[in-house]
């Protein structure tokens, strides 16, 4: 006689759900917060802002439109149009004062 195993789907669904939790808390979480907290830095931006861009581009902000910025780029103060979303890192005035 064969004997029909009952409750294999239960097992599995149980080692399941803790997996995913551990993908959801250890991944997609901190991905959020990272995303998070970059898009409040480029809502924060204005004119004056010092930015480094993805592509390596170094300037201070000097317009603001709704997609892109207008960066002034030493040493021969260049204006460079750039998508916001390039832009890595800001440093403010406030920022440079207190670093100095």
């Amino acid at each position: 006689m064969v004997q029909a195993q009952g409750g294999g789907g239960l097992s599995l669904l149980i080692m399941f759900v803790p997996m995913i939790a551990m993908i959801y808390f250890l991944l997609i979480l901190p991905q959020q917060r990272r995303q998070k907290k970059w898009q409040g830095m480029l809502d924060q931006l204005k004119t004056g802002d010092r930015v480094s861009t993805s592509g390596g581009l170094r300037g201070t902000v000097i317009a603001i439109k709704d997609d892109a910025i207008h960066l002034r780029v030493p040493p021969d103060n260049l204006r460079v149009e750039v998508t916001k979303a390039s832009v890595v890192v800001v440093t403010t005035a406030e920022d440079e004062v207190k670093g100095k």
